[in-house]
């Protein structure tokens, strides 16, 4: 039986900070991650080609027959179906870049190496091979994972003091609620997960996704294409918004442009820029290249890696780019890019000590009824480590 391998393939670094705590195909870019995608179109199971020290926590299996599929790749039917039907030592490809490759049990790790024959894919393929990337194909990636998650189901009725407009469906899974809220589906439709809520006096422009036991809070302005994961609080005003998951943006305040990890804060009033004074593109920092590179785009917001948190009235500047575990207060504007485990704000920063934040982590994840296992801790610890090189305080 055929195995499939979701691989990093050479992307972890282009993905930072969203990749330091899991594999590439973990993170959201729609309602589902890339890996929940695929494991819901091709009824599998799958693992993980990622950097070693998340390997333990997201394994790596090798059968004797395996297709190693490109993390980046937001999958839809048609493409899942090629991928299927891939015959051995052969591969899917769109313009120059590698879709899948079919092989025996001497998998391919970097997808530069190229068996034969090659099948070139006639439909669209969509790669998030950069964090902007996310919010960027959000759209495609909602209305995909759309149709994957209400085939062959009923939506549950939405209450009779919300009002509908558009041509797109509202769907509502089981034990979700809205009340007296606008939901406009004219530009794509929207989905309110299990035991999610949209609280009172909310406007809603789709696509839009809430993820499973989130919440919208009274009054929150909604402009998509945005996808709240589960377990979240959010309010506000959003504009093309990408949360991962287990997230608080619960307060007033504009996001806009952007990609916030688990287990974030964004204090009360928290505002980011998404557009530069003078209509420049916006340039954002790369890991990968160690300096700042223009993205193309006009407009380009905040990228926030796990376990960050920022207090009331924080402020950050267009294209701003934050770590794992930083720690953001103070007036000002703190600067574009900010290293992991920093703690401070616009008038400096210093290395926010490893035990200081996994106690916190602890705190935040036990508020949730969950623990801070010892496999996080390595992979935390980890980060702290091999993010030191961006520390110079």
């Amino acid at each position: 039986m055929k195995h499939f391998i979701l691989s990093d393939a050479g992307l972890h670094t282009q993905m930072l900070p969203l990749s330091y705590t899991r594999p590439v195909a973990e993170i959201r870019t729609g309602i589902l991650s890339n890996a929940e995608r695929w494991k819901k179109l091709l009824s599998t199971e799958i693992s993980y080609i990622t950097r070693d020290y998340l390997q333990e926590k997201y394994s790596r299996h090798v059968a004797d027959i395996n297709c190693v599929i490109n993390a980046s790749v937001i999958a839809d039917k048609k493409l899942a179906s090629q991928v299927q039907s891939l015959n051995q030592g052969s591969l899917v490809k769109k313009g120059k870049t590698i879709a899948a490759v079919y092989k025996a049990s001497d998998i391919v790790e970097n997808f530069s190496i190229l068996p034969q024959p090659i099948t070139e894919y006639d439909g669209d393929v969509h790669f998030a091979e950069t964090p902007y990337h996310i919010f960027g194909l959000a759209g495609i990636a909602l209305n995909i994972d759309f149709d994957i998650l209400i085939e062959g189901k009923t939506s549950e009725a939405l209450s009779t003091t919300n009002t509908v407009i558009g041509k797109h469906p509202v769907f509502i899974e089981a034990g979700a609620k809205a009340e007296a809220s606008i939901f406009n589906t004219t530009n794509g439709p929207i989905y309110l997960g299990k035991n999610a809520e949209v609280m009172e006096g909310c406007m809603i422009r789709g696509p839009f996704a809430l993820g499973d036991y989130s919440v919208l809070k009274m009054g929150s302005k909604i402009y998509g294409p945005t996808s709240i994961g589960p377990h979240s609080k959010v309010g506000g005003e959003l504009n093309n918004v990408v949360i991962l998951g287990l997230s608080n943006k619960a307060h007033d305040g504009f996001l806009g442009n952007s990609v916030i990890g688990e287990w974030c804060n964004l204090g009360a009033d928290t505002n980011n820029s998404n557009l530069k004074n003078n209509y420049a593109e916006v340039k954002l920092w790369n890991y990968e290249k160690n300096r700042f590179v223009n993205t193309g785009l006009q407009f380009c917001g905040l990228i926030m890696g796990d376990h960050s948190k920022c207090g009331i009235n924080t402020m950050f500047n267009t294209g701003t780019v934050v770590g794992v575990s930083a720690n953001i207060f103070g007036d000002g504007f703190p600067r574009n890019f900010i290293p992991s485990f920093s703690w401070g704000g616009a008038a400096g920063f210093k290395t926010y000590q490893l035990d200081k934040a996994l106690e916190t982590v602890a705190l935040v994840m036990n508020r949730r009824g969950l623990e801070l296992c010892d496999t996080d801790k390595k992979i935390l610890n980890t980060i702290f480590e091999i993010s030191d090189v961006y520390r110079s305080y």
